[in-house]
Parts: C-alpha cells; sequence; structure tokens
C-alpha cells in the first residue's frame, strides 16, 4: 500500500509500504480524511520538538472500520470513526496515577510512531470512537478540537469569565471555541489580520492585533478595565506569546501552556509569585475529550466545518504540505483527503 512519509525537512514524498496485519484487540482501518497540524507543519519544517526522520505523518484523522471482530465496544464494520492517537506506556509513573496523557513514554502516532496518513492503519480497539454520523471531513477534526478543550479544560475556565486565547491557528480558535462553550467572553490574537478574521466567524467577543508589544498591552487593559484576563491560553509554541499571557493575565489568574516549541523564554520569574499566576501545562487529550466534544459537535454546539479551509488530495500531498508552509498566515485546518 501507500503512505505519505516526510523523510527529511521539506521532503514529503509518496511511497510503497507494508499493508499493516491487525492482531487480535485490533481493527483495520481505510483512513478517509487527515489534517495537517501545527506540529505536523513544524515536523515538515524541522522546528518540531519531538519528531524524528523519517516517518510517516498525521495522528489526527477519520476512517472507516474495514475488519474486526465482534467486540464490547459496539464497533462494526462500516462504521466511519475517528481514534486516540496518544500511545501510553501503562507503566511509568504518569500511567499508574491515571494521567496517561502525560505518559513518560508517550508515543503519539506521526510523532513518535508511524501515523495515520496511509491506505490502511490498525488500531486498538479501545481507541476507537463511533462518529455518530459525523461528516468525516468533521470528524478529522476531532482531535485538535480535544487538545484544545483539554486544555481549557485545566485551567477550570468558568461562565462569565474574561479569556484570552493567543495564536489563531486551528489549536487556537478551537480552544476560543471550547471556553465560549463553557460561557466564557472570549478574545483572541494573533499577527494575522487573515486569521483573526477567520476567528470572528467561531462567535468570539473580539480579537487583538499583536504587531506592536505597546498596542498590545493597551488594548488589554481596554478590554479588562485594567485588570487583565481570568485566563489567558498560549496556542503557539513561541516564547514571546507565552509572555503575552503572562503579561496579559490579571493578579490571580491562570496561565495555560498548549503550543510546543524549542525556543527558552527568559522572564522575570517573580511576576509568577507577584501576581501568584497559576501555570498549567496541557499535553494531548483524554478518551472522554473525544466522547464529549463528538456529542458537542453532533448537537451543532460547534461549528467545525468552518475551520477547514483546503482540502488536498493524497496524491497532493507534498503541495499541501509545501502550500501551508507557505501560506501558514492564511490557512487554518488543511486536509487531505484519501478516499
Amino acid at each position: 500500500m501507500k503512505a505519505i512519509c516526510i523523510n527529511n525537512p521539506k521532503e514529503v514524498v509518496i511511497k510503497d509500504i507494508q499493508k499493516p496485519t491487525r492482531k487480535p484487540g485490533e481493527a483495520l482501518l481505510k483512513p478517509l480524511y487527515g489534517g495537517i497540524c501545527g506540529s505536523d507543519l513544524g515536523s515538515y519544517r524541522g522546528t518540531f520538538a519531538y519528531f524524528s526522520y523519517p516517518r510517516v505523518p498525521g495522528h489526527e484523522f477519520s476512517a472507516e472500520i474495514v475488519e474486526i471482530d465482534e467486540n464490547k465496544y459496539c464497533l462494526k464494520k462500516g462504521m466511519i470513526v475517528t481514534c486516540n492517537p496518544y500511545f501510553n506506556c501503562t507503566k511509568c509513573y504518569s500511567c499508574r496515577h491515571g494521567i496517561v496523557n502525560a505518559c513518560m513514554d508517550n508515543q503519539t502516532m506521526g510523532v513518535q510512531r508511524e501515523g495515520g496518513f496511509a491506505e490502511y492503519i490498525t488500531m486498538p480497539l479501545e481507541r476507537i470512537y463511533d462518529g455518530k454520523g459525523l461528516d468525516p471531513k468533521v470528524l478529522a477534526v476531532i482531535e485538535p478540537f480535544c487538545i484544545s478543550y483539554h486544555g481549557i479544560s485545566r485551567c477550570n475556565v468558568k461562565e462569565g469569565e474574561r479569556v484570552l486565547v493567543m495564536g489563531a491557528g486551528t489549536i487556537g480558535v478551537l480552544a476560543a471555541v471550547a471556553a465560549k462553550a463553557k460561557g466564557a467572553k472570549v478574545w483572541i490574537s494573533d499577527v494575522a489580520e487573515k486569521k483573526l478574521e477567520i476567528a470572528k466567524q467561531f462567535g468570539i467577543d473580539g480579537t487583538i492585533l499583536n504587531t506592536d508589544p505597546e498596542a498590545f498591552l493597551k488594548a488589554v487593559n481596554k478590554i479588562t478595565d485594567g485588570n487583565g484576563f481570568d485566563v489567558t491560553a498560549e496556542a503557539v509554541g513561541l516564547p514571546s506569546t507565552f509572555l503575552n499571557c503572562i503579561d496579559a493575565a490579571c493578579f490571580g489568574g491562570r496561565v495555560v501552556q498548549i503550543g510546543v516549541g524549542k525556543k527558552n523564554a527568559d522572564f522575570n520569574f517573580t511576576l509568577l509569585q507577584k501576581k501568584e499566576l497559576n501555570v498549567y501545562g496541557s499535553r494531548n487529550a483524554l478518551k472522554k475529550d473525544f466522547i464529549e466534544l463528538i456529542d458537542l459537535v453532533k448537537a451543532g454546539k460547534a461549528p467545525l466545518e468552518k475551520i477547514i479551509t483546503n482540502v488536498y488530495k493524497f496524491k497532493d500531498a507534498a503541495k499541501a504540505f509545501g502550500d501551508f508552509d507557505a501560506n501558514q498566515g492564511t490557512m487554518l485546518k488543511v486536509l487531505i483527503d484519501f478516499t
């Protein structure tokens, strides 16, 4: 069968690999749509912290069940599903304490192990979730929504609170959607005006163009009457946007780090003490996030289809990565069509 492979930075090819054979407790799946996320783009660029080459990318996807045995999960051949792509070891300290999303030896599909951008894949049954009739394109966006939703849940966003999301890419916009779903008032900030325009389609309360530090803080103070935001969420993975979150948070506020990067942040850490900030890390997502969000989207409370800006055929994978790399300021969710 054929699969997409990132051989080296900026080198995407379609190559022949062995079709997988399912083991007991697994299903054979045929991917339908797969999303290129920010970490995939970082892998393409050579900037993602966890990626090793060569690798089949892809950890956000929808698929059809092709082969499956009778099972207790009510999964059947022909079902359209999505999957949890974070493989935990079950033995480390985190796993033993139930924090499986932060496994000390986590292996995410398409990063530390082969991903889902292939004609066929196998998955353990317990990682497969019924898409409940959602459009396969929308179902492919559930995983990045889970990343955002998990982060917003980590910092316990409450109804009526003011939330600032740094970054209007897919994860940032979906973090804003998640915060709105919890009843918060939400603003989103980015350096790209086009992305901020797209973000406005999701019912957020406002945007902040972040091209000038002084203007940024002025906007923060105007929106919050000089108090700062109750919650700030970093969804870029840059030191500058993390520091924006620290500066924009109110005294006693919460900061959640969702973005992933390689660079160090140099800042006056006493600000954490002075403001008595609560700073949360957020990694991956949990099964309950997938289940809750499939139901949320099914109920029409999150218009995920709006975040899909580009769809490419399987054979055009190299072009998809190249175009996304060159036009990140105007493209949000890029899908690859395996049908």
